[in-house]
């Protein structure tokens, strides 16, 4: 908790007594050691996860370490490995020893998998197959998990009944969803959340409960069953809060740009202020290629509206698996998503990096420039493209320059005045 407040520029009492509140999570487990601490919540920086892991149709454990690398130089605040092909667990253990920050999971991706190994399908597995894997998890460090428990055996029905246009989205939502329906029982993650509970605060993990039924497409937000899920999960929120288990709600998703700032005081009314962990959010669907930059207009109106992390999105969403460049740019966009936020969110110890920024262009300061910005090689390799020397104007005003033409004619009123004195 000091270590936080010393990064938040906080009270250590105000980190605890919202800590003890559920208002803010320190993502941490007992067994592993950080070279850097996140804590996300009331009066906290919005923080930003770059989401990486092989898939089922690309396994290279050295460009997912290059993903990682990335994630440690540009400042991530938290990495997802959501590998769920190949060898989940040397990929995990992998990530868990070279990522700086907090590490988070999927454990029902790695159920699926030891699924079809055994050559079953998902909706073989035990309710002990599933607790199994999320306690190796919590076993191996991982500082935080996303556990659908708030789709119901009713929710899951109801979204086999309703017409969405998107559908479900979630792979670990349809994976629960098809479990309870062709079993007809009810979601364990739900059912046995006591024990849940047991299991996270033996390691002091912090749940993310889920968002299985997210809105996949704009046409879908605020749904009923989107909206019903969140009724579900900020219950069990309150209940993991009383049993002294840090918890946090995952939220959409798709939506459009007026509903971004009513969803995230929405979940706040709710829970009483759990921290918030969004997807994006995306304010349109027809972005495939740049929903980085979709993903960012809406992350930037939500943590402005009180959102605690931002999940990434980068160039290759809905597309394809992403690679080292394409994280690279989902992170910094969204880092710069977060700060805008935050300028609002937080006022003046968010400005603090901007007003220093504009000092040193109105100074031309250009190396204080480049290491204020958020990749200072990418604006030091633009800044040269015409420009062989750092120094005076850029290229795009050269002599015209603002900061050149004013004083240089003050400079003359003076001379002049000098000299006719």
């Amino acid at each position: 908790m000091r270590i936080i407040a010393k990064v938040e520029d906080e009270d250590p009492n105000k980190i605890r007594d919202r800590v003890a509140k559920g208002k803010v999570v320190i993502l941490k487990n007992v067994v592993r050691k950080l070279e850097r601490y996140t804590a996300l919540g009331e009066g906290l920086s919005t923080k930003v996860n770059v989401n990486i892991g092989a898939s089922t149709d690309h396994y290279d454990v050295e460009e997912e370490m290059k993903k990682v690398e990335i994630a440690n130089k540009y400042g991530a605040d938290a990495i997802m490995d959501l590998t769920d092909e190949g060898d989940i667990d040397y990929m995990r253990r992998l990530v868990l020893k070279r990522a700086m920050m907090p590490v988070g999971t999927v454990p029902i991706y790695q159920v699926y998998y030891e699924m079809v190994t055994k050559r079953k399908y998902i909706i073989d597995f035990t309710e002990d197959d599933l607790f199994n894997v999320i306690e190796k998890h919590f076993r191996d460090g991982v500082d935080f998990v996303t556990v659908h428990t708030g789709i119901t055996l009713e929710l899951a029905k109801r979204a086999t009944e309703m017409k969405r246009t998107a559908g479900v989205v979630s792979r670990g939502g349809t994976i629960m969803a098809a479990w309870s329906v062709y079993n007809d029982k009810e979601n364990p993650l739900y059912a046995n959340f006591d024990y849940l509970l047991e299991l996270a605060k033996e390691y002091d993990v912090t749940l993310s409960l889920g968002d299985a039924l997210r809105p996949g497409g704009i046409d879908d937000a605020h749904d009923e069953l989107q909206v019903g899920e969140l009724l579900v999960n900020a219950r069990l929120a309150k209940r993991a809060i009383e049993r002294g288990v840090q918890v946090m709600i995952e939220g959409p998703g798709h939506m459009p740009l007026d509903h971004i700032a009513m969803d995230v005081k929405l979940e706040k009314e709710l829970t009483g202020g759990v921290p918030y962990y969004v997807l994006g959010i995306l304010p349109t669907d027809v972005a495939a290629g740049y929903d980085h930059i979709a993903g960012a207009i809406g992350g930037a109106i939500a943590a402005m509206s009180g959102a605690d992390m931002l999940c990434y999105l980068t160039p290759a969403e809905h597309l394809s698996l992403p690679n080292p460049e394409q994280v690279k740019e989902g992170l910094i966009a969204f880092k710069i998503a977060a700060h805008a936020g935050d300028v609002v969110k937080l006022g003046e110890k968010a400005r603090k990096k901007d007003t220093e920024m504009s000092r040193a262009r109105a100074s031309l300061n250009w190396g204080k420039m480049f290491e204020l910005t958020f990749d200072k090689e990418r604006a030091t390799k633009i800044y040269s493209q015409y420009k062989n020397f750092m120094g005076g104007s850029c290229s795009m005003c050269g002599d015209l320059c603002v900061y050149l033409v004013l004083p240089r004619a003050l400079n003359r009123k003076a001379y002049d005045k000098d000299k006719k004195a």
